[in-house]
């Protein structure tokens, strides 16, 4: 991710039809999530964010440059539908209706499938999957009564690579393909896109800190076809344009951002 203190990035593309538009983001407070709500802030957008990290929401609001709306921060357990529903509610009533709604807070929590208890399953499928899907409830009846608006739900190539490890999170990312192309038509009828940004092995400090070894940077240099770490700015600057009005006629769409390792 960019250095917070940093003022926009030089050479980034600009979207005027950013500028004032509402953006909600789950999981915000760090890696590719922090990643959105930076960038979004900085093209205009008044943003809220989500995410049961405090100390990190706070470092990233002391650390983000100027903007013209400072973004608002609400915990929340995204896993608790009822308070998912409340945040959303005072999200809004703080910052406006919808526009955008980016379906990111995730756990890839590391797994072992002949140990997985149906209580372990239910958790992994509500902060994998769930939240998701009444969210985009939440929202639709702002982006109607806008004229529209923009979903993207943040999937994984890690299901489509067949990595082991983390079955039940594999297929809760798998499973944001169906509910993107399952909503698409239902939702497009009041000019709602909804797609599908897929990353690839995101390299954040996370991922450095637990995962990140010599057979991993081994296995990026032979996997991808582009050299260098995937960042959270990679995905944000996909994501700016999928909510911006340039991408108008993209919706039941899959946008991989992954150095070309699938």
């Amino acid at each position: 991710m960019t250095d917070h203190t940093s003022s926009p990035h030089a050479g980034m593309a600009r979207y005027p039809s950013l500028s004032g538009r509402t953006v909600l983001v789950s999981g915000g407070a760090t890696g590719i999530g922090a990643g959105f709500v930076e960038h979004f802030a900085q093209q205009g957008a008044r943003v809220a964010f989500l995410d049961i990290d405090d100390a990190g929401a706070q470092v990233l609001l002391d650390g983000l440059g100027p903007v013209d709306h400072r973004p608002v921060y609400l915990h929340c357990d995204v896993t608790d539908l009822d308070a998912l529903r409340t945040a959303i509610a005072e999200a809004r009533a703080q910052v406006g209706p919808f526009s955008v709604l980016v379906n990111n807070a995730a756990s890839d929590h590391r797994h072992a499938f002949a140990d997985t208890t149906a209580a372990d399953f239910e958790r992994n499928m509500a902060v994998n999957l769930r939240h998701q899907y009444f969210a985009i409830q939440a929202v639709a009846a702002d982006m109607r009564t806008l004229g529209g608006g923009s979903v993207i739900c943040l999937g994984s190539t890690g299901w489509m690579i067949k990595n082991s490890g983390y079955p039940m999170y594999a297929m809760a990312k798998s499973a944001v393909h169906g509910l993107v192309n399952g909503l698409a038509r239902e939702l497009g009828r009041d000019h709602i896109r909804i797609n599908a940004l897929v990353p690839g092995w995101v390299i954040t400090e996370k991922q450095k800190r637990l995962w990140l070894d010599a057979e991993g940077e081994a296995e990026l240099r032979r996997a991808q076809c582009l050299p260098g770490y995937l960042q959270a700015d990679d995905l944000a600057r996909a994501a700016l344009f999928l909510a911006a009005d340039d991408s108008r006629m993209c919706t039941g769409q899959e946008f991989i951002i992954d150095g070309g390792w699938v």
